[in-house]
């Protein structure tokens, strides 16, 4: 069920399942959007580099986890749009073959009209390990709850 922007209530957190990132998925992700940085594709070079092995994008991890979330279905329903992303960082590698999943808490909700209003996340994803991979704060256009049309007597 997707809960409207009055449902998000600051410091509650929300859990995601877990996602598999593979061989395919960086494979797949290099050719759309044409990264195909070494670190990511070339075994050989990789081993020389600082993480001993190729990593994962770190943009394919954020793209993942935010299908993680859409995956809740909390806003399949009442999202109007993805408003933006702040404070993103990489705090760790991912490595092909790792795990993640996404711990969101709702930080903030500011109304922006009779319709609608943006509830800021402050999100974490973490490995099998449990480890934080990555962070950052996300903000979703959500809808309202649509007000009861009044009924007339007659």
């Amino acid at each position: 069920m997707s809960l409207y922007f009055e449902d998000f209530i600051p410091g509650i957190e929300h859990v995601t399942r877990g996602r598999t990132l593979t061989e395919s998925d960086v494979v797949n992700f290099a050719g759309l959007s044409g990264d195909f940085t070494e670190l990511h594709t070339n075994e050989e070079y990789a081993r020389e580099g600082p993480f001993g092995k190729r990593i994962v994008h770190g943009l394919l991890t954020l793209s993942v986890s935010e299908g993680l979330r859409v995956r809740t279905n909390l806003t399949t329903g009442t999202v109007i749009a993805f408003y933006g992303i702040d404070k993103l960082r990489f705090v760790k590698p991912v490595f092909i073959g790792d795990t993640i999943h996404v711990k969101s808490t709702v930080v903030e909700r500011v109304a922006k009209s009779d319709v609608m209003g943006v509830v800021t996340f402050d999100s974490a994803v973490l490995n099998q390990h449990g480890e934080t991979v990555l962070v950052y704060r996300n903000k979703l256009s959500i809808k309202n709850r649509t007000k009861p049309i009044p009924t007339v007597s007659g």
